[in-house]
């Protein structure tokens, strides 16, 4: 994109000078909109930092940044029938949208279910409790397996199922928790990127609008003049 539009104000700057410079602060907007540095972290590593929360109500509070954001951890059910559940809380900036959460190798799935759970609630915990039979008070939430390694699965989380609010990508600015487990006996790997994107602030979508609207100014103008006026330009 940032291509495009510096191709169009090499293109149009004979126009004029005024023109040049509306397009410059467009072609300086878009680069805003897509140029924008992103990074790859790991988030949080369970391995290194610790067991991720057990407790819905008192999340562990992972940062995220713009880019790549790699979650991991292990989650099962013992011998016993005790449930490792793994509650995490993420905050977006205005200015921030999360757009994808992707699959990780690493991640593994076993025992007669197969697949492995991930929800997600709006706001800084998961008050739906572990035993309940309705996904009421979840924004959304799906089931995932090693096929889906590489396959981002928001898409799949913000279908509305068994009374789950449903959303469209992305998730705005915001606090969200995150909810993973499995139920199957024995512990699982799982591994997520959660992407992040810049949102635009909308003093930049301005500014861009600006620019192409000079552009079909010009572009209506010199539809109008003769054409050995156009040859002058």
């Amino acid at each position: 994109m940032i291509r495009i539009v510096r191709g169009i104000v090499q293109r149009t700057t004979r126009w004029g000078p005024r023109l040049g410079t509306l397009l410059g602060a467009a072609a300086g907007a878009a680069f805003a909109l897509v140029g924008a540095p992103a990074s790859s972290q790991v988030a949080y590593s369970e391995t290194v930092s610790g067991d991720l929360s057990n407790n819905g109500l008192s999340p562990t509070v992972v940062s995220l940044l713009l880019g790549d954001n790699l979650v991991s951890g292990t989650t099962g059910k013992n011998a016993a029938g005790v449930i490792d559940r793994d509650y995490f809380t993420i905050t977006l900036a205005p200015d921030e949208a999360l757009d994808a959460i992707v699959l990780q190798p690493g991640t593994t799935t076993l025992g007669t279910l197969g697949f492995s759970f991930i929800g997600v609630q709006s706001g800084g915990t998961v008050t739906v409790l572990p035993t309940a039979t309705s996904a009421a008070g979840l924004l959304g939430w799906t089931h995932y397996d090693q096929s889906e390694i590489g396959t981002d699965i928001l898409d799949n989380m913000g279908v509305p199922a068994n009374n789950s609010t449903g959303f469209t990508p992305p998730l705005g600015a915001g606090s969200y928790t995150f909810w993973v487990q499995e139920a199957s006996t024995g512990s699982v790997n799982y591994a997520f990127d959660f992407h992040v994107a810049a949102i635009p602030e909308p003093s930049s979508w301005a500014m861009l609008l600006l620019g192409f609207g000079a552009i079909g100014l010009a572009m209506r103008q010199r539809r109008g003049l003769q054409p050995s006026q156009r040859r002058c330009l």
